[in-house]
């Protein structure tokens, strides 16, 4: 009767270390355009677009210069600057350009179309092209209590997110995300007035972000559906 035990306990103990690794990632949810951290903290990531500063006059140089330095003196939170370095893909837009192609009647435009699309599918993969996206992450933390030692070592044994962990964000989250959109308002001002476009990052937005961080391969072949209702927002959806 042992024997036939141990190899049942095993193969449990083995399916659930196994289960997913996002149990030893700091993300518990994506709500409301929300990042829900398992400690309790939210984050809101926006989009910022890059501008020129080379191709700026002098004046204007002083001037995005002085508006920034502004900006940072209005600031009494810790916000994190993360510049994102992505290969160039492509592959949307050269879809397109094969279904326009194919429908040309003149042969000749046919095959230039075509020949196009062949031709920069090449480039992208012989010249290894690379975009920069800039992103500025507004944090809320509601823990104000620093973790002992002894704390931090028994959270690195115990990842899991517990329900109790959950119920807190929940009763948490009103107050939180008050907090957390006014701080975004600050920022998205700010950054505004310096000459930046910028854009906070959308429930799907956020997921397709993550789901990209952590499957760099797989997001290049295997795309996320676009209408949210879509995504399985379980666990090991990341």
């Amino acid at each position: 009767m042992k024997d036939k035990k141990k190899p049942d306990t095993v193969r449990s103990r083995k399916s659930g270390l196994a289960s997913s690794t996002q149990r030893f990632l700091p993300v518990a949810e994506i709500r409301n355009n929300t990042i829900l951290l398992k400690n309790g903290g939210m984050r809101a990531v926006l989009a910022i677009e890059a501008l020129n500063f080379n191709l700026k006059s002098e004046v204007e140089q002083q001037g995005i210069i002085a508006g920034y330095g502004a900006f940072l003196n209005t600031i009494t939170f810790p916000l994190q600057i993360v510049v994102r370095s992505t290969r160039t893909n492509i592959d949307e837009y050269l879809s397109q350009v094969r279904t326009i192609g194919e429908k040309h009647e003149n042969e000749l435009l046919r095959q230039q179309t075509l020949n196009y699309a062949s031709f920069m599918q090449k480039l992208i993969e012989v010249a290894d092209i690379m975009q920069k996206r800039f992103y500025v992450i507004v944090p809320v933390d509601r823990s104000v209590r620093k973790h002992t030692i002894m704390e931090q070592f028994f959270e690195w044994l115990h990842p899991d997110d517990t329900a109790s962990h959950a119920t807190a964000r929940s009763k948490e989250f009103a107050l939180g995300s008050k907090q957390l959109t006014e701080r975004v308002e600050l920022v998205s001002s700010g950054l505004t007035n310096v000459g930046l476009h910028v854009k906070r990052l959308s429930t799907r937005d956020l997921i397709e972000l993550l789901y990209q961080i952590y499957n760099p391969k797989t997001a290049q072949n295997q795309k996320l559906p676009k209408d949210v209702d879509q995504l399985k927002l379980e666990k090991n959806a990341l």
